[in-house]
């Protein structure tokens, strides 16, 4: 009776740590891989040949335009400044856009109608107050007045995007 049962010795749990890291992992990996091939990975492009280039081609041609990325050149505009309509007058707009239009004509074209797109893009800038502006929807609705502005000027759907480059509400 001297010597009593000594309690079993607990198991360190080292299997189970082993597997809860090896399952970290496994969930890491499957994220990056995952983070990659949505987010990173780069678009693909059809093939010049193929169906799906013939019906990018087809839309573009049915638009009037040209395809996007395709032998798209980019323009870059002045910057604007110019007082916002608030009701304090106070508040001014800093702008600088680049436009990515189908062409190098198109471009140049634009190069000499610079006073009609300046004018176009400051009454359209300077008709909006802060609270038009500061949304992000606001913004990207800004960038669709200025494309449309500008093909008015060119005559017809030239301008395929409009990129703000620098944008400072004060």
């Amino acid at each position: 009776m001297a010597e009593e049962a000594a309690p079993p010795k607990k198991k360190s749990g080292k299997l189970k740590w082993i597997i809860l890291v090896l399952l970290l992992f496994v969930l890491a990996g499957a994220g990056g891989g995952a983070y990659w091939w949505f987010v990173m990975r780069p678009a693909a492009q059809p093939a010049e040949g193929s169906p799906e280039a013939a019906k990018t081609e087809a839309k573009a041609d049915a638009k009037g335009g040209e395809a996007p990325g395709r032998n798209a050149k980019v323009a870059k505009l002045p910057t604007f400044l110019v007082n916002l309509a608030d009701p304090t007058g106070r508040r001014y707009l800093k702008l600088t856009m680049e436009v990515e239009v189908g062409s190098d004509a198109t471009a140049k074209e634009l190069e000499g109608q610079s006073a009609k797109v300046r004018d176009a893009v400051i009454l359209l800038l300077s008709s909006k107050s802060y609270a038009d502006l500061a949304p992000i929807e606001s913004k990207l609705q800004l960038k669709n007045e200025v494309a449309d502005r500008l093909n008015q000027i060119l005559g017809g759907p030239k301008v395929l995007r409009v990129y703000i480059t620098e944008m400072v509400i004060q």
